[in-house]
């Protein structure tokens, strides 16, 4: 896990720290090739370059975003944003199911909305997957 993960988890409250940690677990467990790293002062996982999901700590929760969360088929996800991402927000680490995010892991691999070249395109979003 990137240094910048490892900080931004140890600035957190006990509460939220857990859920961090939970989260930082599966995703890395389930993209393994995956490389995170601190971004816009959050920890986000990419694949090839592409945003594909992160966390951040907001006014009374932790929010898990998927970048192309919108287009998954299993449900739980909120959207958020005028592109194609979706959040789930996490209270407590026992919000946390860990059998869908683990399907909405599995779904984030093979759906992806090219955030990548987002700018370069003028804001039009591209199917990759």
């Amino acid at each position: 896990m990137d240094a910048g993960t490892i900080s931004y988890h140890e600035a957190q409250t006990p509460a939220d720290r857990a859920i961090c940690e939970r989260l930082a677990h599966e995703i890395d467990a389930a993209l393994p090739e995956a490389e995170n790293k601190v971004w816009h002062a959050h920890p986000v996982w990419f694949l090839d370059g592409n945003p594909i999901v992160g966390y951040s700590k907001l006014k009374g929760c932790v929010r898990l975003l998927f970048w192309s969360g919108q287009s998954f088929q299993t449900d739980g996800l909120a959207k958020e944003g005028k592109f194609k991402a979706a959040e789930a927000p996490y209270q407590s680490v026992e919000e946390i199911d860990v059998e869908k995010l683990q399907a909405w892991l599995a779904e984030s691999r093979g759906i992806q909305w090219d955030y990548k070249n987002l700018v370069r395109r003028k804001g039009r979003l591209e199917r990759l997957t």
